[in-house]
């Protein structure tokens, strides 16, 4: 079956970067589009940012100049790497794989102190 595990999540202070990854398994990865949502706490779940298969993306606009989402389907991974933090990009992010149906992973915690 399909799997998603993300990892590279943790605390970093406000201008700081961190690079996400999440490794995919159990499925065609280069056919699937990818994405990564957040949820901050009494929040709903948004999109950060998406990219198809053939490698168009796009972002949620507070994140637009800051984050770049990339893909390598060699290694069937998806990326996320996100520079310039601010506090309010603190929350719990999740790779997602969608072909049809949408996969999710279990989730990593993004903690950006100010």
């Amino acid at each position: 079956q399909v799997q998603l595990v993300e990892s590279g999540g943790g605390l970093v202070q406000a201008g700081g970067s961190l690079r996400l990854s999440c490794a995919a398994s159990g499925m065609a990865f280069s056919i699937y589009t990818m994405g990564w949502y957040r949820q901050a706490p009494g929040k709903q779940r948004e999109l950060v940012a998406r990219i198809t298969s053939g490698g168009s993306t796009n972002y949620e606009d507070s994140v637009k100049g800051r984050f770049t989402i990339s893909r390598d389907n060699a290694k069937n991974t998806v990326y996320l790497q996100m520079n310039s933090l601010k506090p309010e990009d603190t929350a719990v992010y999740y790779c997602t794989a969608r072909a049809g149906i949408t996969h999710w992973g279990q989730g990593t915690q993004v903690t950006v102190s100010s």
